[in-house]
């Protein structure tokens, strides 16, 4: 075997070498990102950071770059600067970011001498979109803040009459696909709205949700990318971080996206506990595959459990019961029910999978 995925990934098939489908076909679709040379790189790069440039002449901005305060979106912001762009830094609070994420993104910014928008949710309205959401026992409770940090983006993008949105996605650190039954389509507006209405008639006010016809609007009619840029780098995860902790007093998180508080339980706990996944095998299998870890010690990293330590999962376990205002035994009920597809609500699902491939064909 190459890497750590296995048959909790329904769709997974093994070859006769004991090699998964998800190795091969991330190798298939990104060998020619992660085998490029340094020389291609480098022209691509330029080429690339000459077409911003020109596309923001004369605005206040030339591109947007979203902000978690994780590694990935950090170093994009860093690299930005370095390239001589000219980026607005935008960041989405659903009101569970940790502390130390929030100091990093100050520090960052405040070194880069770069602007920052945030766009602050109505916590009360988050949380009964959140609740909505458990009620109706769906796996992709991520939906919520991934739809809205998407909408946030091209928001802004479409405020300073920027083409160009420069995301801390790449191949090399996360290339390899999450299964389908992982989770769920991330424009799906219309599956976020028929959940609030139907689990306790949540009214949707700052909530700046996102469907596949504002994503054609942006894409296909303004011309707005949403680029990898760090496909455009020699990117290994370990040197940035070191780097950043170097350079910019970034403070590091145990497991990838962990700057939310949310997100660290929901990955390290509710997912393990309600729907059998642990995220941690595609994060790592993907560093396999590109290099930069190797299967042993991914290995190793799954034999314990998803958090620094049984105190700090304990510590978010009553951090989140308070914040929902639930009581210990709602957590255990809800966590021993079982899933609902997001199909068993309206959904944008297959309106997307029709324009899929119209869409592939015009950001060629």
């Amino acid at each position: 075997m190459r890497c750590v995925m296995d048959t909790s990934a329904p769709d997974i098939v093994f070859d006769e070498n004991g090699v998964c489908s998800y190795c091969t076909e991330f190798l298939e679709q990104s060998g020619h990102v992660l085998h490029q040379t340094p020389a291609q790189r480098q022209q691509e790069r330029e080429a690339f950071v000459a077409r911003v440039k020109a596309a923001g002449r004369g605005r206040r901005y030339d591109c947007v770059v979203g902000v978690s305060g994780g590694v990935d979106s950090s170093w994009t912001l860093v690299q930005v600067v370095k390239l001589g762009l000219r980026p607005l830094a935008a960041h989405m609070d659903n009101g569970w970011n940790s502390e130390l994420a929030q100091n990093n993104i100050a520090n960052l910014v405040r070194s880069l001498g770069v602007d920052l928008y945030t766009h602050v949710i109505d916590w009360t309205e988050y949380r009964r979109l959140m609740q909505a959401f458990f009620d109706a026992d769906v796996i992709d409770i991520e939906l919520l803040y991934d739809n809205a940090m998407l909408a946030v983006n091209y928001q802004q993008a479409a405020r300073y009459g920027v083409k160009f949105i420069l995301a801390g996605t790449n191949t090399a650190t996360e290339g390899m696909r999450l299964p389908h039954a992982w989770n769920w389509s991330k424009f799906d507006k219309r599956n976020i709205k028929a959940i609030a209405r139907q689990f306790g008639s949540v009214r949707i006010d700052s909530f700046p949700a996102i469907g596949t016809l504002d994503r054609l609007w942006h894409e296909v009619v303004r011309k707005r990318r949403w680029i990898s840029f760090l496909d455009y780098l020699e990117y290994n995860k370990s040197d940035a971080l070191e780097a950043l902790q170097r350079d910019y007093g970034y403070k590091p998180y145990p497991y990838k996206h962990y700057e939310s508080i949310f997100t660290r339980f929901y990955q390290g706990y509710i997912l393990p506990h309600k729907f059998g996944v642990d995220k941690r095998r595609t994060h790592l299998s993907t560093l396999i595959v590109s290099e930069q870890m190797t299967r042993g010690d991914a290995l190793k990293d799954l034999e314990n459990i998803p958090y620094v330590s049984r105190q700090m999962l304990e510590e978010d376990q009553q951090y989140f019961l308070k914040k929902m205002g639930w009581k210990p035994e709602q957590l255990k009920e809800y966590l021993s029910r079982p899933e609902k597809p997001h199909t068993a609500y309206a959904s944008e699902r297959e309106f997307y999978g029709r324009l899929a491939g119209v869409y592939r064909w015009w950001t060629k």
